[in-house]
């Protein structure tokens, strides 16, 4: 069987499904199945839908898992008080080595003393100062140490957990009642050796003060002040504020950071704030390109429909000016994408603007759409357009490309996404397919 006629084969395959019918009547009377054919075919699709979830979750389980799914899996036994498991799960991630290595020591030595495990846990502190000199969390040990050397001598009992839970408790209703005063004793505890959950909450109730010691307290944090989990939780939380100086902080630790996390948070911070002029600038200075994508991707996050389209044009790097298509989709710009799939030279890009014109729906991008196809001559570009009309559900403009598009490929294509629409309009042409 030559290539056209397998098409055509095939492009009657999609009709006949299109229409409810079984492949396997082509060249018989077209009658509907039987209902012990349609259970059947029934369970066959639920026995192969179940074979390939089993096949996922065993996929997934062979998967050898990161340092860093290991470290939040030790953190949530850590949260759960399980000490001696948090202990050997600490170790694991030590031994792992990478950038999770001095965070994991703190936390074991916490662990160890909450285990009763004083001279141990002095012992891992004591790694943790010869082995990252400059760990920031450097701070939280000293305080842990003194803790743990305070209680030399002293028997550990199940006390100190409940001396937790009440403190949580406090912070909770601190929330409702006059966090004002209690602006002190946050600061005190944020300085201590308390779980990472107990200084988040803290974290969480500054953050809800109008007190400016409060505020000045987060900046602080965010600042980098305190260690780098409670640094990103303190920008998060600032991220969430209205106010002048509330930016200008968030813009003070962007440009004083190295830090590829910190910035990215802050990228998003500059957002939810509607920091136009900030994103546009971080994604044309940045140097990394991984923080320059996520800038761009911030601008169509803030629907920054100019600074997008001026980035456009002065920008020269494939990739980034993929992402900048793509923004302008999250920002609804559908002109601008039609204006890049009617006249830019590269196809990667035409591609890339009728994905984004795909995103857009319909009612943005219907028309502007049907009319890229019969003045495009590239066949992957005219691919991507049949996809997004499949998107749209066009399937006016769909079957017009179907009766008049001679490339065996692409009107496949266009009946195989037509297969997939219920309407009267599909069905007559589908009869139409079946019938030449």
């Amino acid at each position: 069987m030559g290539r056209q006629a397998t098409m055509r084969s095939q492009v009657g395959r999609f009709a006949l499904l299109a229409l409810g019918l079984s492949p396997v009547m082509l060249g018989g009377p077209q009658k509907s199945p039987t209902p012990e054919a349609e259970r059947a075919q029934q369970y066959a699709e639920r026995q192969a839908k179940r074979a390939y979830e089993e096949a996922q979750r065993a996929h997934e389980r062979a998967a050898p898992a990161t340092t860093d799914r290991y470290y939040q899996r030790t953190m949530r036994l850590l949260e759960e008080r399980q000490w001696e498991k948090a202990v050997e799960g600490f170790a694991d991630v030590v031994r792992r080595g990478g950038r999770r290595a001095d965070v994991a020591l703190y936390w074991k030595a916490y662990a160890q003393h909450k285990r009763g495990l004083r001279q141990e846990a002095l012992a891992t502190v004591d790694e943790l100062r010869k082995s990252f000199p400059n760990s920031r969390w450097l701070s939280d040990a000293k305080a842990l140490e003194l803790e743990v050397r305070q209680a030399a001598g002293q028997p550990v009992s199940p006390e100190s957990e409940i001396d937790e839970d009440l403190k949580l408790m406090a912070i909770n209703s601190l929330v409702h009642t006059e966090p004002d005063r209690a602006i002190p004793l946050l600061e005190k505890l944020l300085s201590s050796s308390n779980p990472p959950k107990l200084k988040e909450r803290a974290l969480f109730v500054l953050g809800q003060s109008p007190a400016p010691r409060a505020r000045e307290i987060l900046v602080q944090a965010a600042r980098g002040g305190s260690n780098p989990d409670l640094q990103l939780k303190a920008l998060q939380y600032l991220g969430t504020m209205t106010g002048k100086e509330v930016r200008q902080a968030l813009a003070e630790v962007y440009s004083s950071t190295q830090d590829t996390e910190v910035k990215r948070v802050i990228l998003q911070s500059f957002a939810r704030a509607g920091e136009k002029d900030r994103l546009l600038a971080a994604a044309r200075e940045e140097k990394l390109p991984e923080l320059r994508r996520e800038a761009i991707h911030q601008l169509g996050v803030a629907a920054a429909q100019d600074e997008l389209v001026q980035l456009y044009g002065s920008e020269s790097v494939l990739e980034l000016k993929q992402q900048i298509l793509h923004s302008l989709a999250l920002a609804k710009n559908a002109e601008k994408l039609i204006e890049v799939a009617r006249a830019e030279k590269d196809p990667t890009l035409r591609r890339e603007a009728i994905r984004g014109l795909g995103m857009l729906g319909p009612k943005r991008a219907g028309e502007g759409l049907a009319g890229l196809y019969a003045a495009e001559s590239d066949a992957g570009v005219r691919r991507e357009v049949i996809r997004a009309l499949g998107a749209h559900n066009n399937a006016k403009a769909l079957i017009e490309i179907a009766r008049k598009e001679t490339d065996p490929g692409l009107k496949k294509e266009a009946v195989e996404r037509l297969s997939h629409m219920r309407s009267k309009e599909v069905t007559d042409f589908m009869l139409e397919i079946l019938n030449k």
